[in-house]
């Protein structure tokens, strides 16, 4: 019982082990000619457009390297510095020609004592060059929309 087993599994395997053979010789043939074809020769538009792509290849890699990253350590320091009862709405930064990097961040204060022991704690941290804090934000007595600019000693 367990011979015929497996001459009848034989019978079943046996198809699929020649169309897999037959399959594989094909593949091979494909292989073997394609390797014997010869490779085209780069025409004048080839060349043209393999030359503009490494132009602008070459001006997004210069707009990368001019591109102004704060780092998560500068951020870090806004935060340690941050009162709790103070909310920071928005971050943004900006990297002017004239002005050099800046850091804009606005947000609400709940007191202007409050407002200004944020300002003094930036002002004291080594990361930062200059905290500006317009006066027009302590106009309000209490739940002050506040906007302080500051300038990253590095990046």
């Amino acid at each position: 019982m367990f011979g015929f087993s497996i001459i009848i599994l034989f019978i079943i395997i046996l198809p699929s082990y020649f169309i897999s053979m037959v399959q594989l010789s094909d593949a091979t043939m494909k292989l073997e000619t394609q390797k014997k074809e010869p490779i085209p020769e780069v025409d004048q538009n080839t060349l043209d457009l393999i030359k503009d792509v490494n132009n602008k290849l070459s001006l997004v890699e210069k707009a990368e390297n001019n591109k102004f990253e704060i780092s998560q350590k500068v951020i870090k320091e806004i935060i340690l510095n941050k009162m709790p009862d103070i909310k920071i709405n928005e971050f943004s930064f900006q990297n002017d020609q004239i002005k050099g990097k800046t850091i804009s961040i606005n947000g609400i204060a709940p007191s202007r004592e409050r407002l200004l022991l944020f300002r003094q704690a930036l002002e004291e941290d080594k990361a930062f060059l200059s905290v500006d804090l317009p006066i027009s934000n302590f106009i309000k007595g209490s739940n002050i929309q506040y906007y302080l600019n500051l300038i990253p000693a590095s990046k």
